[in-house]
């Protein structure tokens, strides 16, 4: 299985950098660069956090494709 990830999109058009949103989730600036290369599956409550700052579901920034 593959992840894909909309971060970076949805990071790019709220205007936040790779370290305001690590900051706001409470994560290191290295775990969103990894996030959003697809390289590193979040823990639930990461995805969720994510997914509340930019008030969508984490359905919305994650989706598994087989692969």
């Amino acid at each position: 299985m593959a992840l894909i990830t909309r971060i970076k999109e949805y990071r790019e058009k709220a205007g936040y950098k790779q370290s305001e949103l690590a900051e706001l989730v409470g994560a290191r600036r290295e775990t969103i660069v990894h996030l959003e290369n697809g390289k590193y599956n979040p823990s639930l409550k990461l995805a969720m956090d994510i997914a509340k700052v930019f008030h969508v579901t984490v359905e919305d920034l994650f989706e598994f494709t087989d692969d």
